[in-house]
């Protein structure tokens, strides 16, 4: 990890006291069992990762704070009672911030083959965030024939069946596309046409669309609006209203922000952060 603050000194020493480094930035647990749990948390500052990837697949729970990952040419955004699964090998950098608790479980290749194949944000059941909970107070090596690893076996079935969630923002690879990206994201609230920000990018606008559409499998206005969803999931969970994450994002009343919410998410921004209260207050 790189730029740790103190606060998250002693959960990345459990966590690096867990791998080991098997190739040029590629990890395995140092310990043979099909999962295993360890707990997460930083009281100050932020942290961020280089590139890297483990052996095992990996699942990174957030109980609060802000998680941001980028694998597999899309970003997430992790909000508090979510998860993001990262499947075995695949590269991954990851950004956290402060104050942050959460748990990550790693899974043992071939241990679970149901698991999902790429990578994917999920809603985290209350079985599923017990199980996570408890198995991070068990030893690393556990007994193969104890109630820990019937306690994973009945985990790893949970995993199975989560519920994937609409935290991902396809990222394109192209380099005037990333220009774009960086600058839209900068300035949210710039609604400019595609044929403005096609003409600042250098490219013309059939070609800005049909690139997009290539890299990204959206369109510019599709890209766009999950954009304003992922900054504005990040906004909410930093305690930003309704309001302000309207305005900050470019929308002429709040009400037009949350129709766009609740059309992508299929509820309003205030149930969505109530739901999410709501599960923190339980685990608390």
């Amino acid at each position: 990890m790189a730029n740790e603050p103190r606060g998250a000194a002693a959960s990345l020493e459990l966590l690096a006291s867990r791998f080991v480094l098997e190739a040029s930035g590629r990890w395995k647990t140092g310990v043979a069992r099909p999962a295993n749990a360890i707990g997460l948390s930083m009281a100050s500052g932020g942290l961020e990762s280089e590139p890297h990837a483990h052996r095992e697949s990996q699942l990174m729970y957030l109980v609060r704070g802000e998680l941001i990952c980028e694998a597999s040419s899309a970003l997430w955004i992790v909000p508090p009672q979510s998860a993001l699964w990262i499947p075995g090998s695949v590269t991954h950098r990851i950004r956290a911030r402060a104050p942050l608790e959460g748990y990550a479980v790693f899974v043992e290749p071939g241990a679970a083959p149901n698991l999902p194949l790429d990578c994917c944000a999920v809603s985290v059941t209350p079985l599923l965030r017990e199980l996570l909970l408890r198995l991070a107070t068990r030893p690393a090596l556990y007994d193969l024939e104890g109630p820990d690893a019937r306690l994973v076996s009945v985990l790893l079935d949970e995993l199975a069946t989560v519920s994937i969630e609409k935290h991902r923002l396809p990222m394109p690879i192209d380099p005037r596309l990333r220009r774009l990206v960086d600058a839209m994201t900068a300035d949210p609230a710039n609604g400019a046409t595609t044929k403005t920000w096609a003409k600042r990018i250098g490219v013309g606008e059939r070609t800005l669309n049909r690139l997009l559409v290539e890299e990204t499998g959206l369109s510019f206005g599709r890209w766009r609006q999950q954009l304003h969803i992922i900054l504005a999931i990040q906004k909410l969970s930093r305690g930003a209203t309704v309001q302000s994450v309207a305005l900050d994002l470019g929308y002429e009343s709040a009400s037009s922000f949350v129709t766009m919410f609740r059309k992508a998410l299929g509820t309003s921004p205030a149930r969505y952060m109530a739901s999410r209260l709501s599960a923190l207050a339980d685990a608390g």
